[in-house]
């Protein structure tokens, strides 16, 4: 489909620190040209073919922008790939992403557990678009536009593990300033609390409210997260410890992992914190 100006669009240049994203958005530039002169098709004649500019297609192919699945699909189509260009979409994809979220999102997705406790924010895997966009753009230094739209894109890619099956355990306990601070505004908050209520309505997810009234828990820190894996494993970080950095020692999951159970105890019911949450809802 053409896309006039998409070239400049934000949220699609090649991160030129990402050594990884770098290597696979060459590798599959390569692949493109190499087809398209196979094809015995100028740079020019296969924009028009595909419906895009000439600059983007050489930016694309020369490993300086990141192309959508649209782009892969339509070059796939026009240069006869049966598939193969269109597959690389698969890795594409993942370089939109800042390496820190994919390594995130990586442990997430083998995850069979998740505990989360958290202080300033909702969790990641719980904001909707709007709100997550409009809480970044908090962040300073602020982030440029390709930045931002890149951390987004990254945030909602982490969704992913509502759909995995089997599904995994996923347990929150979310302090009450997290509900009521109007991140993005009114609307952005009612909406966010109202998918809130629907993803807490789900089997395999338990969240919990701390009220600001409960000033005697080990939470007072900042967040705690563990991941439990099939395997026996775990990872856990906390912001007051280790430097926030993640840790798999025994040990230290066994103080992480104490320190949440007791919080869960303190914080609201399930059943309690949904009707609660409804409230805030009703309130805002």
């Amino acid at each position: 489909m053409p896309v006039n100006g998409e070239a400049d669009e934000p949220g699609w240049e090649v991160d030129p620190d990402d050594e990884w994203g770098v290597a696979v958005i060459a590798t599959v530039g390569r692949q493109l040209r190499l087809r398209r002169e196979a094809a015995g098709m100028r740079a020019a004649d296969f924009g028009t073919a595909a419906g895009y500019g000439e600059d983007l297609v050489y930016k694309v192919e020369g490993g300086k922008r990141i192309p959508r699945r649209e782009y892969l699909e339509k070059a796939d189509e026009v240069l006869n790939a049966g598939g193969l260009l269109a597959a690389t979409w698969e890795d594409v994809k993942k370089v939109r992403y800042p390496k820190r979220v994919r390594d995130l999102a990586k442990l997430e997705s083998q995850a069979v557990e998740l505990l989360s406790y958290a202080t300033h924010n909702l969790h990641g895997i719980l904001q909707t678009e709007e709100y997550a966009r409009a809480l970044l753009g908090t962040s300073r230094p602020a982030l440029t536009e390709d930045e931002l739209e890149r951390a987004v894109a990254a945030r909602m890619a982490r969704n992913a593990i509502f759909d995995r099956v089997p599904a995994p355990e996923l347990s929150f306990v979310q302090e009450e300033v997290t509900l009521r601070r109007p991140i993005g505004g009114r609307m952005v908050l009612r909406r966010q609390l109202e998918h809130l209520l629907d993803t807490a309505r789900l089997r395999n997810v338990d969240i919990q409210v701390m009220p600001t009234s409960r000033g005697d828990h080990p939470g007072t820190g900042g967040r705690i997260q563990v991941l439990k894996f099939g395997d026996g494993t775990a990872a856990g970080r906390a912001d007051n410890s280790h430097d926030s950095r993640p840790v798999t020692d025994p040990r230290r999951l066994r103080v992480l992992e104490l320190r949440y159970g007791i919080i869960r105890a303190e914080a609201l019911t399930a059943r309690e914190s949904l009707a609660f949450i409804e409230q805030v809802l009703g309130e805002t």
